[in-house]
């Protein structure tokens, strides 16, 4: 049977103190049960308080130059559990994730978890860009960084990991499974993984939509990270 003190779970970070502290708190009981064994934040050079809140809850604080895809090498390069589960600071997971998880990690299969989005925020919009996401994830095997990613340590240090990155290193990585592992190898799990939606009531849920669509069609053509990066900030 797989040892519950399994999971680290890395986070990256840059001036994340709206919603950090809830994305912490729902890994407390987890940490308490011996499911997490390590909670390793990658601050990118944060100005507010976001290091301050990883020092309150115990967690471990690396610091590396901003872009995502580094972060979260850099974390997963320090992390010593057998598992690895890959957060944003804006994703708060519900209380079932535990469950799911070791699910997922007790199927023996080397299956890569994601989970089920939800965004903070009430109205048809956006359930339904959740449910988009959703059709996208099961039915082409690509989802986004903001479902978690849920993948043994043994797996990922197989394909490479992370690349240093500043913007579609969760598409990357997903791709690079799917070739070496085939299409079955994503398990969605029900347990939901709650995201802001801050980004989409600023913007607009449609064109921000669009706007993601497109700078992937951009990313499948060869564009540069950095260039998408710039037009996505």
């Amino acid at each position: 049977m797989a040892r519950r003190c399994m999971i680290s779970v890395v986070i990256p970070t840059l001036n994340a103190s709206t919603r950090f502290s809830a994305c912490l708190e729902a890994l407390v009981g987890s940490a308490i049960g011996g499911v997490v064994h390590e909670v390793i934040i990658v601050d990118g050079g944060s100005t507010d308080a976001t290091v301050q809140i990883a020092d309150a809850f115990g967690a471990k604080v690396l610091t590396a130059k901003p872009g995502r895809g580094g972060q979260l090498r850099t974390g997963a390069g320090a992390a010593k559990g057998d598992w690895l589960l890959f957060l944003h600071d804006d994703t708060v997971l519900d209380e079932e994730w535990v469950d799911d998880a070791l699910d997922c990690i007790r199927s023996g299969d080397h299956k890569v978890g994601v989970f089920t989005l939800q965004f903070d925020a009430s109205g048809i919009a956006p359930r339904i860009v959740a449910a988009g996401a959703m059709f996208r994830t099961k039915y082409f095997q690509s989802p986004y960084g903001d479902q978690g990613l849920l993948i043994s340590k043994q797996l990922y240090e197989e394909i490479g990991g992370f690349r240093d990155m500043p913007l579609f290193e969760d598409v990357d990585i997903i791709r690079r499974l799917v070739r070496a592992k085939g299409r079955d190898v994503l398990r969605v799990l029900e347990a939901k993984a709650v995201t802001s939606a801050d980004r989409y009531e600023r913007e607009g849920y449609y064109k921000r939509v669009l706007k993601n669509f497109w700078l992937l069609l951009r990313y499948y053509a060869g564009a540069s990270p950095e260039a998408l990066a710039r037009a996505y900030r």
